[in-house]
């Protein structure tokens, strides 16, 4: 395996452990905050606090890909961004919820936070 793949992996790596913290966060979110704020506001809550879990992922594990070019960190946000993306959609298509459903959570106009959060 080369350099370069060793740590597309950990990059890949990386991305998976948001994923399940995220996932972990959508759950907690659903039990705790949605009873007492309601869907929208739970939501829009949550893009706050879900920056702040993944800003603590990576202060964790960015160390862990060491020192790379300038142009390799935006092409790890890109990836990152659009594995995300792709999560997002498919597990809202998923779980049945319809494309203006899913649109919403990226539209600040219908209160939708996730386009800040990306």
């Amino acid at each position: 395996m080369t350099d370069r793949s060793f740590v597309l992996a950990r990059a890949v790596g990386i991305w998976l452990t948001l994923v399940a913290v995220e996932s972990i966060h959508g759950v907690l979110r659903r039990l705790f905050l949605e009873p007492r704020l309601g869907d929208l506001r739970a939501r829009q809550v949550s893009v706050f606090t879900g920056a702040v879990l993944i800003a603590l992922v990576f202060w964790l594990t960015l160390g862990w890909l060491r020192p790379q070019p300038a142009k390799r960190w935006w092409a790890f946000g890109l990836l990152w961004l659009a594995l995300t993306l792709a999560f997002e959609i498919g597990v809202g298509r998923a779980t049945g919820m319809s494309w203006d459903r899913i649109a919403s959570d990226f539209d600040p106009r219908s209160g939708g936070l996730l386009a800040l959060g990306m």
